[in-house]
Formats: structure tokens, sequence, C-alpha cells
């Protein structure tokens, strides 16, 4: 099933105005954000109890995440990223 997960395919539609990707089109596009958002909160569940060091490692948690997600998004988006008045 992992196979499936790799294969060739647009995972997000482009948004109509604007800049950036919509809603995602396929399965693969739901359990990305899903599992986006789950480590999200994973992270903010963990950096409350960590002190100092706890808030470090779970922004910087955060920013990896964000960037990976920002970019497997991007190269999945039908159309690609561009200003769409």
């Amino acid at each position: 099933m992992l196979h499936k997960f790799f294969e060739e395919g647009d995972w997000f539609a482009a948004k109509a105005h604007g800049y950036g990707a919509g809603l995602p089109i396929a399965w693969q596009g739901w359990v990305l954000l899903f599992a986006y958002a789950g480590a999200m909160i994973g992270i903010g569940l963990l950096i409350p109890g960590g002190g100092y060091a706890g808030l470090v490692f779970g922004l910087t948690g955060m920013a990896l995440a964000s960037v990976a997600f920002t970019l497997i998004v991007r190269r999945r988006t039908k159309g690609g990223w561009k200003w769409r008045p």
C-alpha cells in the first residue's frame, strides 16, 4: 500500500484566486494534511512541559515540519503555484 503513496499525480488543487494550494483532491493529500495537523498538535502538547529547551525544540520541530509540508504540497499541486487574480 505504501507504493500507492508515491505514485505520480496531483494531490492538491490550485487556489482559484491568489497564490498557493487549496484543498486536497486525492487521498494522499488528505493523509498528508492530517499527518501534518497531528504533528503540529503532538509537538504543541510537548512544548509546555519542557521549559526553555522544550520550547526551542518544539518550535524548531514545527518549523521543520512546516517547511517539509510546504515543499511537498508545492510539488504536488495541480497547475503549480502561481498568482491567480
